[in-house]
């Protein structure tokens, strides 16, 4: 058994340094303690589920494309995506409507414009109506039921804050990533935001964050979300290091070494609730490598 609780209502940039393995830290409750709370539990009055978690990278990026944007650029250290991103963005939730053996309850994102477009496009083909075969991206969706999927804002979800994963001659000078909230919500598909959601992450993390605090980071904030939701199937839109760390840190002796864009990886757990009260199995992660966009070895 992995975790208990209580319910509460970049992969780097070049994408080639393996990612080094995250090993598994303490349960926060003692294992004994910890099994004897699920043995506790009568199979009569339990619940079970078999919670779902994929984490995604955003879509193709404008400065990687066209590396005179950010010379002219308000926030150049936030591009959006090409059209080809928004594109790519579409299809994958179009693949997560028509494959995906469950749906999907909820998606946390991160504030970065990329990935804010990424997570619109992906619930714009989650809650389309019709479902066009020939939709290209939302601006191709008629209507959409917003009550399919709702959408939060996770700063936990954030990019790496180093100069690692932003260049220091395109970060604010000052150090401080400012996003406005509403600005952002207003680009998610009418409807689907959820304002009653407490984000785990209260601020961004501060600037100049190592890499070994921000893979930390990532490792927490997928277990936080899917403890704070643990009857519901998420969907975690984030950066490159983000998906990498969801497989390294929970699937042992593997180093993740490329991330495409739109890749993504999927994790799954028993989760047992009686009450107010759960417990659940450790995520297993079911992506191969090379499945869905994310590429790994074994050491």
């Amino acid at each position: 058994m992995g975790r208990t609780g209580t319910l509460c209502n970049c992969f780097i940039a070049s994408f080639r340094t393996p990612i080094s393995i995250c090993r598994r830290k303490k349960p926060l409750i003692p294992r004994r303690k910890l099994n004897l709370m699920a043995a506790s539990m009568d199979p009569l009055d339990t619940k079970t589920y078999q919670q779902n978690v994929l984490v995604m990278r955003h879509g193709d990026r404008l400065d990687n494309f066209d590396p005179t944007w950010e010379k002219t650029a308000d926030r150049p250290w936030d591009p959006p995506l090409i059209q080809n991103g928004l594109h790519r963005a579409f299809g994958t939730g179009r693949e997560f409507r028509t494959r995906l053996p469950f749906p999907i309850h909820r998606v946390f994102v991160s504030p970065f414009l990329r990935c804010i477009q990424t997570a619109s496009e992906v619930v714009a083909a989650l809650c389309s109506v019709d479902d066009d075969p020939n939709a290209k991206s939302s601006n191709d969706v008629v209507a959409i039921d917003p009550s399919r999927v709702k959408v939060s804002i996770e700063y936990g979800l954030c990019e790496m804050l180093n100069k690692t994963a932003i260049r220091i001659d395109v970060a604010p000078k000052d150090g401080i990533f400012r996003f406005d909230v509403p600005q952002l919500e207003a680009l998610i598909p009418s409807g689907t935001v959820d304002p009653t959601v407490e984000p785990v992450y209260k601020e961004l993390p501060q600037w100049e964050e190592t890499v070994r605090d921000a893979r930390s980071r990532y490792e927490q904030i997928i277990k936080a979300l899917a403890d704070k939701y643990p009857s519901q199937n998420l969907l975690l839109v984030t950066h490159g290091e983000g998906v990498g760390v969801s497989v390294s840190a929970f699937k042992e002796d593997t180093n993740v070494i490329e991330v495409d864009y739109c890749a993504y990886s999927e994790l799954t757990r028993q989760v047992y609730l009686k009450n107010e009260s759960f417990s659940a199995r450790n995520f297993e992660v079911l992506t191969e490598s090379g499945q869905t966009g994310v590429t790994y070895i074994a050491e």
